[in-house]
C-alpha cells in the first residue's frame, strides 16, 4: 500500500501533527520535532510526548509512516571542526527527540564539503556523524536524503550515498529517502518509463531498495541537470504528471512515508487524492 502524506504544521507542539495530518487525508507525514534553524531548543515535555503517541495511535500512524526532518543547520560533513561538532551534537539531540517520540526514522542531508575538503574525506565525516549517533540512540534509523548537488552538497548521486551507507557498521539503522525533485535537477531523469526504468535500475544496483525507507514527492520547477533546489506541485512541473504515475504504480515503494514538500500547503489534500488516483492509471 502506498503512504502518501505531507510534511505537516508543529505549531503549537509535535503532538499537534497527527491531527494536521488527518485533516489533509494523509497515510503518512513528517514533521520537525523542533525549531529547524535553531541550533539548541527546549527538550520534548513529557507531555508533548504522551499526547504525541497518544494522537498518533488514535488517528492510526504506524512509527513507519512517520518521516521526521532534522534541522537545516546540521553539516555531518562540515569542514570545519567546531560546525563538525555542533552539527553532531545536534543530530544526536534530533536522533533522540525520535527516540523520545517513540518514532523509527530521522531524515537529513548528508551534508557539503564547501569545496574545501574532497568529496571522499566528505564522505567519511557523514558516516563517521552517522556511527555516533547511531551508538548514542537506540531504535531510530539514519535516513539519508539524496541532494540536488549544489553547493558541495553530498549525496546528488547514488554512487556517494552508496560510499556512506558502506561506512556505517549497523546497517539495519541506515536508510535513504529520495527526493524526486532533487533526483531530476541532479541528473536523473524520471518522464518516461523507459527512463524510469532505467534510475531504478540504477538505485538497485548501486543502493538497493531494501534501503529506501522514504520518498519526498516532489515536482520541479528547473531543468534536468541544473542542480537547482526548486519544488513545485505535482503536475505543473519539468516532471510532469507521467513521472508520478510511474511511482505510484511501483511496488517496490508500498509501505514507506512518501512526502509532500510541494509550494502550496493549500492543495495537499487535491495532490493526496491526485497521486492516489494514478494507482492503476494507464
Amino acid at each position: 500500500m502506498k503512504l502518501i502524506g505531507a510534511h505537516v504544521s508543529v505549531s503549537g507542539g509535535a503532538q499537534n501533527a497527527p491531527a494536521n495530518a488527518a485533516a489533509i487525508g494523509a497515510k503518512a507525514f513528517a514533521l520537525f520535532t523542533k525549531n529547524q534553524r535553531q541550533w539548541r531548543s527546549p527538550p520534548l515535555e513529557d507531555f508533548a510526548i504522551a499526547e504525541f503517541k497518544a494522537r498518533r495511535k488514535a488517528f492510526g500512524y504506524e512509527p513507519k509512516a512517520i518521516l521526521p526532518h532534522d534541522s537545516y543547520l546540521i553539516n555531518l560533513a562540515a569542514p570545519e571542526k567546531e560546525s563538525l561538532e555542533k552539527s553532531r551534537a545536534a543530530f544526536i539531540d534530533e536522533m533522540k527527540r525520535c527516540e523520545a517520540l517513540g518514532l523509527e526514522l530521522l531524515n537529513f542531508h548528508p551534508g557539503s564539503h564547501k569545496g574545501l575538503i574532497a568529496a571522499a574525506d566528505a564522505v567519511k565525516l557523514a558516516a563517521e556523524g552517522i556511527n555516533i549517533a547511531l551508538s548514542e540512540t537506540k531504535g531510530v534509523a539514519a535516513v539519508i536524503e539524496n541532494t540536488a548537488g549544489g553547493g558541495g552538497n553530498l549525496g546528488s548521486k547514488f554512487a556517494e550515498i552508496a560510499a556512506i551507507i558502506d561506512l556505517v557498521d549497523d546497517k539495519s539503522r541506515v536508510g535513504v529517502c529520495l527526493d524526486t525533485c532533487h533526483l531530476f535537477v541532479a541528473g536523473y531523469d524520471l518522464r518516461s518509463a523507459e527512463k524510469y526504468e532505467a534510475v531504478t535500475r540504477e538505485f538497485a544496483s548501486e543502493i538497493g531498495f531494501k534501503f529506501l525507507r522514504g520518498m519526498h514527492i516532489n515536482d520541479a520547477k528547473a531543468d534536468l541537470g541544473s542542480r537547482l533546489d526548486r519544488h513545485e506541485s505535482i503536475g505543473k512541473g519539468k516532471l510532469g504528471i507521467e513521472t508520478f504515475r510511474l511511482i505510484m504504480n511501483d511496488d517496490r515503494i508500498d509501505e514507506i512515508p512518501m512526502i509532500l514538500e510541494t509550494i502550496d500547503e493549500s492543495i495537499w489534500a487535491e495532490e493526496i487524492r491526485l497521486l492516489y488516483s494514478l494507482i492503476g492509471a494507464k
